[in-house]
Parts: C-alpha cells; sequence; structure tokens
C-alpha cells in the first residue's frame, strides 16, 4: 500500500514499557488538538496492557491498539504495512529488533529506535541497507539521547564552521558539560546482551572496538581513545571518560560518510565529560574512569527507571569544539530540559518520527543527522525544549 493512504503516520511499538509510554504519553498532550497532529496508534503485545497504559497516560479513548509481536512475523508484516513510521522502543534490539525492522524494510516503512548496540547495527546494515534503498525505508538508528544531541551537534557545529571559516573543523571534540539524570531497567539490559554477545563470539569486540564499526568499506585516521583521565587545555578542565562514547562517535562518523564526508576523509572527533579544574576535577575524573555506570546488581530491571520527578528535574549540556589547521576555533552547544535518557529521548524519538513524515530522503539504513538534519534540529528546539547554538 502507498504510505500516503496508510491507517496510520505514526505507530509506537512496545508502548507498554518504560520508553514507549514516555514517547506515546508525548504523542497523546503535546499535539492534542494541533492540526498538526500525526494520526497514531499504540501496539504491543498485550491488547489488555495496552488499553491500561493508554488510560494511565491519559491518551484519549479512541486511540488505536495494535497487538503486535516480534515473535510473530505475520503481526510485524501487518503492523509495518498500515503505518508510514514506526517508532520501537522494545530492547535489547539484539534480541527483539530484527523482525520489525525487516518488516519495515520490506514494506518501505520509515523506522526509529533508540538502539545503543553498535555491533547489532553494523550487522543491520551489512544485511539491509540495500534492501531498505530499494523499497524506500527510512532508517534511523539511535533516536534518543544516543545519539541524536551528539549527531546533530556536530553537524550544525560543522554547518557554523563552514559559514564562518569557509571549511569544516577536521578535529571537533564532544565534551558533556553537565548531565543529571537515570537510566532504566532497558538500558541495562542492552548492556548486558552486547557483553554476551561479544562473549560469545570474540570476532565482535573488533567491531565493538573500532570508531568505525558503522562505515563498512571506509576505515578513517586514529581516533582519541578518550579512556583515561586528561586535562584538557582547550577548556581548561579535567576530562573522563564518557560512557556514551563507544556508539555516538560510531555514528557521528557514519553521518560523515553518509554525507559523502563532507567534514573530510581525515575527520577526527572525541566525546569525554568534564569534571572542572584543579586537584578536585582531576579526582572527580578519576573516580568516574574506575567506577562503572552500569552492570551491577543493583541496575533497574526492564520496565523500570526515573521517577517523574527526576525526568522532570534532569538536563545536559554538551559543549562541542571544533579546531581548525590554523589555530582558530569555534564552540557550539547543545543543551536539553528534563533527564537526558528518558525525559528527553521520548521527545527525540517522538520528532524524528514526526519529521520522518515530512523527510524526501533516499532509503537505507542511516542516522538521524544525514537523513533529516537541519529539519530535525528546527523541529528539536520548537517543540522539545532542546537548543542548539554557537558560542562566543
Amino acid at each position: 500500500m502507498a504510505k500516503e493512504n496508510r491507517s496510520f503516520d505514526i505507530v509506537v511499538y512496545g508502548a507498554t514499557g518504560y520508553t514507549g509510554r514516555l514517547v506515546a504519553e508525548y504523542l497523546a498532550h503535546h499535539y492534542a488538538g494541533r492540526a498538526d497532529a500525526p494520526k497514531w496508534a499504540m501496539a504491543g503485545r498485550s491488547a489488555d496492557k495496552l488499553a491500561e497504559v493508554r488510560d494511565l497516560i491519559g491518551a484519549p479513548s479512541d486511540t488505536p491498539l495494535i497487538v503486535a509481536d516480534s515473535d510473530d512475523a505475520a503481526s510485524m508484516a501487518a503492523l509495518a504495512e498500515q503505518t508510514r513510521v514506526v517508532l520501537t522502543t522494545v530492547g535489547p534490539y539484539q534480541l527483539y529488533g530484527e523482525p520489525l525492522l525487516k518488516a519495515c524494510v520490506e514494506a518501505g516503512t520509515d523506522y526509529a529506535d533508540l538502539c545503543g548496540e553498535p555491533v547489532w547495527m553494523r550487522q543491520m546494515v551489512d544485511k539491509y541497507h540495500a534492501a531498505a534503498q530499494a523499497s524506500g525505508a527510512r532508517i534511523a538508528f539511535s533516536s534518543g539521547f544516543d545519539s541524536i544531541p551528539f549527531d546533530l551537534g556536530v553537524f550544525m557545529l560543522q554547518h557554523e564552521a563552514q559559514s564562518r571559516f569557509g571549511a569544516p573543523a577536521p578535529r571537533v571534540k564532544g565534551r558533556v558539560r553537565a548531565m543529571q539524570g537515570g537510566f532504566s531497567g532497558g538500558t541495562a539490559a542492552s548492556l548486558g546482551a552486547t557483553m554476551a554477545a561479544l562473549g560469545r563470539d570474540h570476532s565482535l569486540i573488533a567491531l565493538m572496538t573500532s570508531s568505525f564499526c558503522l562505515t563498512p568499506g571506509f576505515e578513517g585516521p586514529p581516533q582519541p581513545a578518550g579512556n583515561k583521565p586528561q586535562f584538557d587545555e582547550s577548556v581548561g578542565s579535567w576530562a573522563a571518560p564518557f560512557v556514551m562514547a563507544a556508539i555516538n562517535t560510531k555514528n557521528v562518523h557514519r553521518t560523515n560518510f553518509l554525507l559523502g564526508q563532507p567534514w573530510g576523509a581525515d575527520f577526527t572527533y572525541d566525546e569525554m565529560i568534564l569534571t572542572g579544574p584543579g586537584d578536585q576535577g582531576e579526582a572527580i575524573a578519576k573516580h568516574i574512569a574506575t567506577t562503572p555506570m552500569m552492570g551491577g546488581p543493583n541496575d533497574p530491571k526492564p520496565g523500570e527507571g526515573p521517577t517523574a520527578e527526576e525526568r522532570q528535574n534532569g538536563h545536559y549540556d554538551v559543549l562541542f569544539v571544533g579546531e581548525m589547521p590554523d589555530g582558530r576555533t569555534l564552540k557550539y552547544g547543545v543543551k536539553g530540559r528534563y533527564d537526558p535518557g528518558y525525559g528527553s529521548t521520548s521527545r527525540m524519538l517522538s520528532e524524528t518520527g514526526i519529521a520522518l513524515l515530512a523527510c524526501d530522503a533516499a532509503g537505507g539504513v542511516s542516522t538521524p543527522g544525514a537523513l533529516l538534519g537541519k529539519a530535525l534540529v528546527d523541529r528539536l528546539q520548537a517543540e522539545a525544549e532542546i537548543t542548539f547554538a554557537a558560542e562566543d
């Protein structure tokens, strides 16, 4: 069926889960009564649970509910064929994601997820990119805090560098200045599944550790490791390893790759978290470097995550520093209200889906930056309380 004739603009798959519920809640309330509201539906394995969540989040009583299960290929195909865009929060994606991705590729349906599992993503690129190009399905992995603020932050810094200096910055640093928010059981489960996969197949470790895991056929220059505390002279602060750098850096390089390498084949990028100057900054950096953020016995279970108050009070502030060959620099900031992993992520995923409705890019397994670029930046600033701005 042609996309314009489908029953829905957007289907949220996994709407009964922790993050899926937040996505559904955002669509139900943020776009209520608006002329530009998408036609959307909630999907999951249980009709009763879908109805319960629909009522819990205050969605209209006539919000369509679709029963679908990743173990049932026919239900995945039926879901994909009746909507223009699927937003899925059902992870770990390496365990549950491929049937829906396959169905979307075959139906030419646009797809966005919250995947932070780079080995699985590379496997899906190898398996489905050509088919998605053929069907017109636009596949946007990592459409949440992994990795939109970083992917689009670099994209916008390079746009500014081109405007100011007439050329992109060959070296960009991503530096997290502030971040407040927790992680959910789904995130912990994804990490556990990734570590288990690496344990079963050691050949996957090379993909996990490569900055160019998502650029098949291209291997760029050595990248900064960012795995030890260091003093960053460019910002006057100690910096510590950033747990999300392992996925974000790969997505940034894939965006450059898919766009035809406008930032150069020798583009260099890393991410760290700033801890402040002096002895205190050094001590904090060393503590972060030796203290795992996830993977312990006290991790939340799937379905658990930050409270509504914690999501409301969360925030993040990411600085990007572009360094030109002649010594000139450019600073660019991305700041978001709400807990980054869930309060803000649910908004990012939702707005990615809505932006895909107006997207005319070719199909393929892509990134939000390569597919949507400035159009998504504009939506996030207008709707999701995320700011993008050059800094003096």
